[in-house]
């Protein structure tokens, strides 16, 4: 940064100010000094005498990364002062459109100047379509491009990785290595990890790090935590802690998401500990640890520990808690059945609280059968967010657990007049490629006749065992056949049965769910790991659930 002052005062010493060759080097070390020099260089750039596409081209690339709005205008005033835009400008000005999500008419533009064949415009293209979700246009430029390298690649499957659509990213990444001479890099590869991430399919994220390990592939850092979060995705936090051990230089980031891995899988203790480990290695925790360590105290009920983190957030570190750290301690007072502290808590925050926040503390009254206090919150909630249908649906639980059937239908009855759907539960699974989606109540799947027979069958001989269906949150006042009934085909008990009719070997059947899997499903499953001796993980929307032999990880505290 000081070389770059130095270097104008010796332009305007020596009269050089308004060469332009000696402007094009100066410009040029404003670039490489980004994003520090950006002000200054602004500032220098407006009193230039003349300007021409190579200058804007230099200040629209320093600007792209770190101040992408700032690139924008740049291209927007070239335009304005009639300077032609070449190849050169468009690659820049697309990932600064990219990282704010706008530029819908960029490739109209293009097309219009005849840059549309280059190309580093072509992949620049591609980035764009995938920030603004449109796969499709992405696609269209990828298959249209006569050359591809492996920016092209690495960009098309990004796409699809980010726009979940995990299977064709990895497809197009089978593809890519039948292409001549392009090998995968860094880039490449954490796309395809994020890919798998998204899936929770196991089997091919093991695969994907055998083969960054099989093709020499340096595991960086930023590998390294990818690989972490995405064994945890996967539901394997035992091999993220082999990745963790593995790498030798770690930052925030690294500790962060063994932390949260931890966390989601009910290993409270265990995130505590390498808490602890990351602060005496003189690493800082940002707001994303406190987070992952807050969670980690709420699903293990470490209440006193919690405490302990959250009070340490100001006043060992100087930060201020975020809503969602006060959203964690609530939800740890909350497990832990301490509704009247939680309520004082949330009474007495400094910030005012979200939805989030009462939608948090009406699940712990629930959970806990306290109506009076359910209705209070309701009431919260109502006024910040009138549509959101889980609070319906909880508020009717906390009814029909008590039996008042009457309020139960008139928090349906309202659901309907506000037109506020319940948003169905699915569950799906992996077998190698291909994924089988399981709705609610519904025939979706094709061998659905076959698996709901199953499943009866296993409910009557779970019976046998002790198992009986938790019928409160059943939705009507209706005789306790049609109660069992509803809750016989949740998405789950149907990815399970399917599991169990179709894989004859001993691998663990793993589950993702859309929504909390609810306390009958639980129960369920617990009788279901001890009945027919098989590991079962159910991934639900808040965390990961690990059955076996009759027991689950979370044991029973969630």
């Amino acid at each position: 940064m000081n070389y770059v002052y130095k270097l104008h005062v010796r332009l305007i010493k020596t009269g050089l100010q308004n060469d332009p060759v000696s402007l094009r080097r100066f410009l040029l070390s404003f670039a490489a000094a980004a994003p520090g020099s950006l002000p200054h260089a602004r500032s220098v750039f407006a009193r230039v005498p003349f300007l021409d596409t190579f200058a804007y081209n230099t200040l629209i690339r320093a600007h792209a990364h770190s101040s992408p709005s700032h690139s924008v205008s740049l291209f927007s005033a070239m335009r304005r002062d009639g300077v032609s835009p070449d190849n050169f400008t468009f690659p820049f000005v697309l990932k600064a459109c990219a990282r704010l999500h706008i530029g819908h008419d960029a490739h109209a533009l293009i097309i219009k100047l005849g840059l549309g064949s280059d190309i580093y415009v072509q992949n620049g293209l591609i980035s764009l379509y995938g920030s603004l979700g449109s796969v499709a246009g992405a696609l269209d430029v990828f298959d249209e491009m006569p050359e591809r390298d492996l920016v092209s690649w690495s960009s098309m499957i990004s796409c699809f990785a980010n726009n979940n659509f995990g299977y064709e990213a990895l497809g197009l990444f089978q593809d890519m290595q039948l292409v001549g001479n392009l090998k995968p890099d860094e880039v490449t590869m954490l796309s395809v990890i994020s890919a798998v991430s998204s899936l929770g399919a196991l089997e091919l994220g093991k695969w994907v790090d055998a083969y960054i390990s099989r093709t020499g592939l340096k595991c960086t850092m930023s590998l390294g935590t990818a690989l972490i979060d995405m064994y945890s995705r996967c539901g394997s936090v035992d091999d993220s802690i082999k990745i963790f051990n593995a790498i030798p230089v770690k930052n925030v980031l690294t500790w962060t998401v063994l932390i949260n891995g931890l966390a989601v899988h009910g290993r409270s203790e265990e995130a505590l500990k390498v808490f602890h480990e990351m602060k005496n290695t003189g690493l800082k925790p940002d707001h994303i640890t406190f987070n992952g360590v807050l969670v980690a105290c709420s699903h293990g009920g470490l209440v006193d520990d919690g405490w302990r983190v959250f009070e340490s957030i100001k006043t060992d570190y100087g930060m201020e808690p975020t809503v969602e750290h006060y959203g964690c301690i609530v939800d740890l007072l909350g497990r832990a059945g301490l509704l009247n502290k939680a309520f004082e808590f949330v009474d007495t925050m400094p910030i005012k609280p979200n939805a989030v926040i009462w939608r948090t503390l009406l699940g712990a009254c629930v959970k806990h059968n306290d109506l009076k206090l359910s209705e209070k919150e309701k009431v919260k909630i109502h006024e910040l967010d009138p549509n959101h249908d889980g609070d319906y649906v909880v508020l009717s639980n906390v009814y029909g657990q008590v039996g008042r059937w009457d309020e139960k239908a008139n928090v349906r009855n309202s659901m309907r007049e506000m037109k506020v759907g319940k948003k169905p539960g699915y569950s799906f699974l992996n077998e190698g490629e291909m994924v089988h989606e399981f709705v609610s109540g519904d025939d979706f799947h094709p061998k659905s006749n076959e698996i709901k027979r199953f499943l009866i069958s296993i409910i009557d001989d779970l019976r046998l065992d002790g198992y009986t269906p938790f019928t409160c949150n059943a939705l009507h006042d209706v005789e306790d056949e049609e109660k069992e009934q509803s809750l016989s085909f949740h998405s789950e008990k149907l990815a399970v049965a399917f599991a169990l009719l179709r894989f004859k070997d001993r691998r663990t059947i793993r589950v993702i769910k859309n929504l909390r899997i609810c306390y009958d499903c639980h129960c369920f499953m617990k009788h279901v790991s001890n009945k027919f001796d098989r590991e079962i993980v159910v991934r639900d929307r808040n965390r990961f659930h690990h059955f076996s032999k009759g027991s689950c990880s979370c044991k029973d505290y969630w």
